[in-house]
This record gives C-alpha cells, sequence and structure tokens, in this order.
C-alpha cells in the first residue's frame, strides 16, 4: 500500500496520528508533491484544527491545484468564515470538472452555505450521478431541487430515500414541507408507521414535526399532540432557559440608553444598498423580502449572519455564542464605520453583480437595529409585524435548525410568548431612539391590501414603482425557508387567524399576552 493509500485509509478509519505520520512521510519524500501536504491538512482538520489545516492544504493548492484539494480547501474556508476565499476556491475547483462524488457534494456544499442554491444543484447532480446510491448525496439534491423551485424534482428524490431507507427521518420531514398536502394526498399513515419504527436519536423529533405539519394542512387537530410532545423533547434536548434570552434583551436596552454608549464614535458608512427586512421569523419576513427582490433594481443576498458577525468580530470577546450579553456590551466602544465596513464586505461575497439594491432577510437583526442605524445610516429597515397569537404558534410550530443561536425560545409556548413580548417592547424602544427608520409593516394588513401596502413599501425603501413587485410568486429565485412554498402562490389570507384552530391549547399565551397589555385581536 503506497504511503497516500496508507493516509487515506487511516483517515477513512478515524486513526488521525497514522493519518499524519503517513502524510508527513510523503513530504519528506518529495517537498512538491500536492498529496502530502493535503492529507496532513485534512488530518488537521479532522483534529478540529481548522486553523492549522487552512495553510495545509494551500500548500497543496499551490503545488498544483487539483479539483478535490479546491474543494475541501473552500469547505474549510466557509467554517471560517472566510466567504470570499471559499468562493472563489469552489468555483475553481469546479471548473475542473471533478468526476468524484464526494468533491462534487463538497462544492454543493459551499455553495449552499454561500446561499447560492441555484449553483448548487449542478455538483450535486453531478455527485448523484457519480455514486447514486448515496442517500447523503441524492438529500443534498433534493434540498437544492425544492429551494429553486423545482418541487417534483425534489418529491421524486425524497421518495427514492426512502424507497431506500424508509425511516429516513431528514426526508420525511423534508417531503412534509415542501409542498401542501390534502386530505387526499398525505403521508400520514406512513409518518406514524415510520414513527413507531423509529429508534435513533432525532428521527423521532423529525417524523412528529412532519406528522404536525401534515395534519395541520388538512386540518386534523391532532396536530397540536404531535408538536407539542416534539417540542418538549427538543426543549429538554437543548437545555434551553428563558433567561438566556432575557439577559440579551436586557444588555442590549442598556447599551442604547446608557449615557456612556449613546454618541458612539463616528458617523458610519454611507452605503445605501442595503434593505434590512427583520422581525420575529414566520411572519412575512420571506415574502417581503421576494416581493422586493422582484424589483429590478433589488436581489436578495438571503438570511446573512454578516451584522451578527460584524459585531462579534470587532467586540472581540471570547465567548463562542454569536450574540450574548457581553458581546453586545463590548460593542460599545466599536466605531460604527468599521461594522458597516466589515458588514458590506461580508454581504459582498452574496450578492451578484447587476443591482443596485440588496435585501438582507436575517429576521434577528431586529436585535441589532441600533448598531444598524449607526453603522450604516442611510440603510433601510423593514420590520414585520404579525398577530401575536399567530406569531406564537407559527413559531412554536415550525423546526428551525437545530444550532440556530436564535430561536431556541420557540419549543415553549410561554417562552415563545415572552420572547415576543421582549421582540415588542425593543422595537418601542428603537422607534423612540430613531424615530421614522424603521417600517413596521403589518402582516394582516400586506394580505388585505396588497398593492396599497406594497406601494408603502417601496416608498419606504426609496424604491421606484414596478408592477412586478405584484408578482412576486413568478420571481424564480431560490428561496431557502421554511416559507418556500408559500411564497411560489400568490399573497392570501390563508394563514391569517390560523392560531384559533388550537385555540384551547394556545390559552396560556392568550393570557400571558392579556396580562402584559398586548393586543391580540
Amino acid at each position: 500500500m503506497t504511503p497516500e493509500a496508507q493516509a487515506r485509509e487511516a483517515l477513512k478509519r478515524g486513526d488521525i496520528p497514522a493519518a499524519a505520520a503517513a502524510a508527513k512521510a510523503m513530504i519528506s519524500a518529495d517537498e512538491d508533491e500536492p498529496a502530502g501536504y493535503f492529507l496532513l491538512g485534512i488530518a488537521a482538520a479532522e483534529a478540529g484544527q481548522i486553523g492549522k489545516a487552512i495553510p495545509l492544504v494551500e500548500a497543496a493548492v499551490e503545488r498544483g491545484p487539483e479539483a478535490e484539494h479546491l474543494a475541501q480547501l473552500a469547505k474549510l474556508l466557509i467554517l471560517l468564515r472566510r466567504d470570499g476565499e471559499a468562493a472563489a476556491a469552489a468555483r475553481k475547483a469546479m471548473a475542473m470538472k471533478p468526476g468524484d462524488a464526494r468533491t462534487c457534494d463538497t462544492i454543493g456544499c459551499v455553495f449552499t452555505r454561500l446561499g447560492d442554491h441555484e449553483g448548487s444543484v449542478e455538483p450535486f447532480r453531478s455527485a448523484v450521478a457519480a455514486d447514486p446510491d448515496n442517500l447523503d448525496y441524492r438529500y443534498n439534491l433534493a434540498a437544492a431541487s425544492s429551494f429553486t423551485g423545482r418541487i417534483q424534482d425534489a418529491l421524486t428524490h425524497y421518495e427514492a430515500i426512502l424507497a431506500a431507507d424508509p425511516g429516513n427521518a431528514r426526508a420525511h420531514y423534508a417531503l412534509a414541507i415542501a409542498s401542501r398536502q390534502t386530505a387526499d394526498v398525505n403521508h400520514i399513515s406512513r409518518l406514524k408507521t415510520a414513527l413507531s419504527e423509529s429508534q435513533k436519536p432525532g428521527d423521532g423529533l423529525r417524523i412528529r414535526y412532519a406528522l404536525a405539519k401534515e395534519l395541520e394542512d388538512i386540518g386534523d387537530p391532532e396536530a397540536f399532540t404531535y408538536l407539542a410532545a416534539a417540542n418538549d423533547e427538543h426543549k429538554r434536548s437543548l437545555r434551553y432557559d428563558f433567561a438566556q434570552d432575557d439577559a440579551i434583551f436586557d444588555a442590549i436596552e442598556t447599551l442604547f440608553t446608557e449615557p456612556r454608549c449613546k454618541a458612539l464614535p463616528g458617523a458610519g458608512n454611507p452605503e445605501k444598498a442595503p434593505i434590512f427586512i427583520v422581525g420575529m421569523p414566520r411572519t412575512g419576513t420571506t415574502l417581503v423580502d421576494r416581493i422586493l427582490s422582484s424589483h429590478p433594481d433589488v436581489e436578495s443576498a438571503g438570511e446573512m449572519q454578516a451584522m451578527p458577525l460584524a459585531v462579534k468580530r470587532l467586540a472581540a470577546t471570547s465567548s463562542r455564542t454569536v450574540i450574548d450579553p457581553a458581546t453586545v456590551m463590548a460593542s460599545c466602544d466599536i466605531d460604527p464605520a468599521k461594522i458597516g465596513d466589515l458588514y458590506l464586505a461580508q454581504a459582498g461575497h452574496h450578492r451578484h453583480e447587476g443591482t443596485a439594491r440588496f435585501t438582507d432577510k436575517l429576521p434577528a437583526n431586529f436585535l441589532y437595529i441600533g448598531h444598524i442605524a449607526r453603522a450604516l445610516p442611510h440603510a433601510k429597515i423593514v420590520c414585520l409585524r404579525r398577530n401575536p397569537m399567530d406569531t406564537v404558534w407559527s413559531n412554536y410550530k415550525n423546526l428551525f435548525a437545530s444550532q440556530s443561536a436564535y430561536y431556541a425560545y420557540s419549543y415553549d409556548l410561554l417562552d415563545t410568548a415572552r420572547y415576543y413580548e421582549r421582540f415588542d417592547r425593543l422595537m418601542a424602544m428603537w422607534d423612540r431612539l430613531f424615530p421614522g427608520l424603521v417600517l413596521q409593516l403589518s402582516y394582516e394588513a400586506l394580505v388585505a391590501d396588497q398593492e396599497g401596502q406594497t406601494r408603502l413599501l417601496l416608498e419606504h425603501c426609496d424604491l421606484e414603482w414596478n408592477e412586478s413587485c405584484l408578482t412576486f410568486h413568478e420571481n424564480s429565485a431560490a428561496v431557502a425557508t421554511p416559507s418556500a412554498a408559500q411564497v411560489r402562490r400568490p399573497i392570501n389570507a390563508d394563514g391569517v387567524g390560523k392560531w384559533r384552530t388550537h385555540e384551547a391549547a394556545l390559552q396560556p399565551a392568550r393570557i400571558f399576552f392579556e396580562q402584559h397589555s398586548i393586543p391580540i385581536d
């Protein structure tokens, strides 16, 4: 067995020291051969040493670029949020027309992380063509197909996964949310069987969410039973305490009202391109993003972490979380212009040429409105507001990304109501501090008066009227949120008042809102 084969075999079985030793032997034998540096870098990455791994893989690329090496370099760079370099490496790898499935899938995953879902389709297709029995590769292709509106392709791939692995919980959940189910066409019986046979940790969670979604689609109140069981389990696994978010809200309110922090230094970056769409999730943010990005002068940059990361990096706190009280308070001393500059540099990697404006649709940016106001004083901000009870219900019934730093509150009804109350209070503070900066747009009003509210929206964003904003559902751009199916249909009132289907079960939230004088009708 050659040293390269030895190193690769050691990596497969998880023997990092043996892989590193074989790779070092390769380098000693020939310092100009790229494979040794590449495999030593991969061994370092497998040991969790990403910072050490990148220079080694870069050394391999310098000695003669290969698609596999470039793809893995892109993957490592994206882990460190070096998006521009990752994109360049992934594009170079793809241009070399790789034939092996793993490299193609890696390229597709990098494009996905960059928000380029359309770009991810070709490498994912190539991965499946090279290794059609690999269900992970097929799942990635199915998800990319769903995001880009190729719904029938996505459904076909999910069904192929379930034919090979009937208990595949990811595919069950993805299939359930890919389209609206009906009383005649649904997967409820199959899902109940899969739930009874599920064994792996986390599988029951996803299948219960899938069941709840399909039962909700057909108007069956049994949906709440499955949803409550799933949420109770997930909250326990996260070990979430609302005090964590409470402390963040307290820190933000303190930061922007303390005399020391009221007058942050600097004038900010004068760029006018960004339009921030913020609010509680599942309240119409994706809908507004589609409306705005249907305008010829606007493109959607997706749900970027650019603002949270800019604040975190410049605050230079040691915590592993993107936002926490220490990071919030440390941001008091940052020159706002530096935040604006870093934000725009990061956002640039998610933009394409040809449009003057772009949307940033990270809902949790409502936490950063104070920073945005000072770092990008000419940016526009739109905050979606929805009936509090519908907001609670829409958050509670959604399975957000398990590692999300923002939405751990949503797996408990009262936690979600508490979070809404703090959100509501914070938005009132932003209005006092920065009057007129934020357009608080009612989801219900938008549904009831599409053209009138769209005109109001465009006017706030300094955009000329354009009829295409009314036909947002014809927009072919990718959508990578749970609202993907809804925003490909014309505007409708289906989501208005949905909480009343489960009015009895949602009473704890209703009582909470009444106690805090938050109107729900």
